[in-house]
């Protein structure tokens, strides 16, 4: 490949940005892109630093010893794994959005608009006949699989792996049949509860390249979560309109939820918006960790759940769990002698939670500010993050300052290299703890 002399490439202080490689020719932006990664993978210093999160995901194909220069290929899912992934995905409710919003984008752009599931397995895409036939040629088909492990640094595992919007440009993938394509891509999430449901992307030719592409992408993901959000508050609707007449005729205190927690109504108690539920939910006795003991009777489209007036939660619990061992699925359990519970917390949460539970006597709101962002003066932000935790652990945790309860066992099971300690996470508090060994 032809050198390009430093003179002629515009650099400046800093990592190289989409906007810097527009002001380039496309021959010349290809050519730097592809001295940056050369450079990158063979340990030497390159003519400019490649974008941080391009470089960080690099440094993951090679922390898992993946082959730059392996074909672009992989194993399909059959057709009748595939359609059961098509039912049982919640974007299959947004796909005439997702479709309406690009589709003539896509085809008039010459691009592949593809949206997958949160393992990066393809379920749909859209083009053109000759776009698709292209597509193909790099196994960006239906059923294939594009998180970063199966194909290296790209739009779409990338995107998952960093839970944010993602550009990849021309040699910034990591394999290297790739190199001819540009990519953007954007998580999508279930407004019900938070859960990564997979990504919107667009591809196509490196020719094609334009760095508004990404916000585009983004804004469409953005408008499903929209239209996901509608359906929900139809469906809690329907569930209010059945559960508020029974509730009336109740005495104590009771609420009716749906399958995610969600409340359509409440009675004899402050409401909630939500209340966590354990993800296979039956008729009868459950102990609820901010209301203790409860019965538990099916609603059409949820379920109506009945306070027993017993002992407080806080008197209940025995023991916390908290599971960090895992890259990306992070719990708290807790347990006593009304039963167990467990539930998956968000990264800001499991931040907080690992922060506590290393401190037992307790950390102020400044102290947290600092432990997490670095700045004591976020205090708003830290308690509103400790409002949201402590109404769904309210029998775990206490304020004034901030702690796990004294009476409860805490265990933090932590991962097996310290520095796989929640790894995408810039808490002050746990950059330290990475480079401490496991106790």
């Amino acid at each position: 490949m032809k050198d390009v002399p430093l003179k002629d490439i515009p650099l400046k202080e800093g990592p190289l940005d989409l906007t810097r490689l527009m002001a380039m020719d496309g021959a010349r932006a290809a050519r730097l892109l592809h001295r940056v990664r050369e450079a990158a993978l063979a340990g030497e210093p390159p003519p400019v630093a490649p974008r941080q999160v391009i470089e960080a995901s690099w440094r993951r194909m090679l922390g898992i010893g993946l082959d730059p220069d392996r074909a672009a290929y992989g194993v399909l899912l059959g057709p009748d794994e595939l359609e059961r992934r098509r039912r049982a995905s919640v974007l299959s409710g947004a796909m005439d959005t997702l479709s309406g919003a690009l589709r003539e984008i896509v085809h008039s752009s010459h691009q592949v608009m593809v949206v997958t599931d949160d393992e990066g397995r393809v379920l749909w895409r859209e083009g053109g006949p000759a776009m698709l036939r292209q597509a193909n040629g790099i196994c960006l088909e239906e059923g294939a699989a594009w998180s970063e492990r199966a194909m290296g640094t790209n739009a779409i595992g990338t995107a998952l792996a960093m839970r944010r919007p993602v550009q990849v440009h021309a040699a910034e993938h990591f394999v290297h049949d790739l190199h001819t394509w540009t990519c953007a891509a954007s998580p999508v999430h279930d407004p019900r509860d938070g859960r990564l449901l997979g990504v919107v992307d667009m591809s196509g030719p490196a020719t094609g390249f334009h760095p508004t592409t990404l916000a585009l992408v983004s804004s469409v993901a953005r408008l499903a979560e929209s239209e996901l959000r509608q359906r929900h508050g139809r469906a809690v609707e329907r569930l209010r309109s059945v559960a508020a007449p029974i509730l009336c005729r109740l005495g104590g205190r009771a609420v009716a939820v749906d399958p995610h927690g969600w409340t359509a109504a409440v009675t004899g108690m402050p409401p909630v918006d939500r209340l966590p539920l354990p993800k296979t939910l039956r008729a009868g006795r459950l102990w609820q960790p901010s209301l203790g003991m409860c019965t538990v009777e099916p609603l059409p489209g949820g379920w109506l759940i009945q306070v027993d007036e017993e002992r407080p939660p806080s008197e209940t619990i025995s023991r916390v769990v908290l599971d960090l061992s895992r890259p990306r699925r992070w719990s708290v359990a807790v347990s006593g002698a009304a039963g167990g519970w467990a539930q998956e917390l968000t990264p800001r949460h499991a931040e907080l939670l690992y922060i506590l539970a290393v401190h037992r006597t307790g950390r102020s709101a400044a102290e947290l500010a600092g432990d997490v962002f670095g700045d004591p003066t976020r205090t708003v932000t830290v308690r509103a993050e400790m409002s949201r935790v402590r109404r769904h652990l309210s029998g775990v945790l206490a304020h004034r300052p901030y702690r796990f309860s004294e009476e409860v066992e805490v265990e933090v099971v932590r991962p097996a290299d310290p520095a796989d300690l929640l790894p995408h996470s810039t808490a002050p508090a746990v950059l330290g703890a990475r480079r401490l060994p496991c106790p």
